[in-house]
């Protein structure tokens, strides 16, 4: 039995293109054929623009000015249309299978996107959160082959989770800033932040805030998404203007201050084309460990830390002296000890540390 193949071309020639032609040829203006057709120059303009469809009527006019067969030219615009729909299909189908990779659950929980929205909708409300037109604009701009992550392998996330997460921490930071980028003043205000992880950080966090707006940098807080494992990130959106972001993924404070310093140590020292994404404590590279060094070093300097560390006293009376000595939160210490394996990750002295929720928990 004979096979049959439907030959379906993904290029269809719309009929404007097609008449163009024959005007060039024959040297026909768009006025001069309008007028040699009865019709006005505006409706052949529309045509050759793509904009208005070639009729039975119009097809008849053609075929007597140009000498081209009226099936003809509705045969070219049957073809175009055609081709026309089967492509608006595909992308229909694109978009669902693009939007349905994304956390769509979790943002309409958090009001962000219409929760009942479906279908084509979806993908409206989701290209409009990423302030783009198409999903090939979407993958452009926001796809992992097209940004330069730094992504612990040990620490992997969704990329459709990461790629949101970034974009969240992007709109809350879009009116923090309103004045460029200066380094000696974010130097300046990062000593200052040191001294506010003595406060609770639902007051320390605002004030942070406010130090690294008036250096130029902003400072976001974004609730982390399902399938992320992310403590931070920073990056320049724009040459002027770079972002800090944290997830708070641990709840506690002395995690919340070493990636905030982490993130510091990325905007002060690495490249501006690459958005650093963190797990926990950073990476195990190069990079990320002079991030860990930078930010480890500035939190407690490393000769009273090493003499602390020597004297293995780890009394919590002792480590909040040495904490008041430092003019830092008890629970950095903690952490401190716990990272270099002085302390036991289960420890009765994690009751030094502050303990965070968002307001929704």
């Amino acid at each position: 039995m004979a096979t049959t193949y439907d030959y379906q071309p993904d290029y269809a020639a719309p009929p404007g293109a097609v008449l163009e032609e024959h005007l060039a040829t024959r040297g026909y203006s768009y006025a001069e054929f309008a007028r040699r057709c009865g019709r006005s120059a505006k409706l052949i303009s529309e045509i050759i623009a793509g904009k208005a469809p070639v009729e039975a009527t119009t097809a008849l006019q053609f075929e007597k000015v140009l000498g081209v067969s009226a099936r003809i030219w509705l045969g070219i615009e049957a073809d175009y249309q055609l081709h026309r729909k089967r492509a608006a299909e595909a992308r229909d189908e694109e978009g669902k299978a693009w939007a349905e990779r994304f956390p769509v659950k979790e943002l309409a929980t958090r009001g962000i996107i219409d929760g009942t929205a479906r279908g084509s909708a979806l993908t409206a409300h989701l290209l409009a959160l990423f302030g783009v037109a198409t999903v090939d604009a979407w993958h452009t701009k926001y796809g992992a082959g097209n940004v330069a992550y730094r992504h612990s392998p040990t620490f992997p996330s969704d990329g459709f989770a990461l790629a949101t997460w970034l974009r969240l921490a992007e709109v809350k930071a879009a009116d923090q800033v309103s004045v460029d980028y200066r380094e000696p003043a974010f130097k300046d205000a990062l000593a200052q932040v040191r001294a506010l992880t003595r406060k609770q950080a639902s007051n320390a966090v605002p004030e942070a805030g406010r130090l690294c707006n008036d250096c130029g940098v902003a400072l976001a807080l974004v609730k982390p998404l399902p399938k992320m494992r992310l403590s931070g990130a920073a990056w320049w959106p724009s040459p002027r203007r770079p972002i800090i972001a944290l997830s708070t993924r641990h709840k506690t404070g002395d995690h919340l201050w070493f990636s905030f310093f982490h993130e510091a140590a990325h905007i002060l020292l690495h490249s501006k084309k690459t958005v650093f994404v963190d797990g926990e404590n950073g990476g195990d590279d190069e990079v990320e460990a002079e991030a860990n060094h930078w930010a480890a070093n500035f939190l407690v300097p490393r000769k009273p830390w090493r003499q602390f560390v020597q004297s293995n006293s780890y009394s919590a009376i002792r480590i909040r002296q040495f904490a008041e000595e430092q003019g830092i939160a008890p629970g950095i210490v903690v952490g401190s000890l716990q990272h270099e394996k002085c302390l036991p990750w289960r420890s009765q002295l994690n009751g030094l540390k502050e303990r965070l929720r968002w307001a929704d928990e």
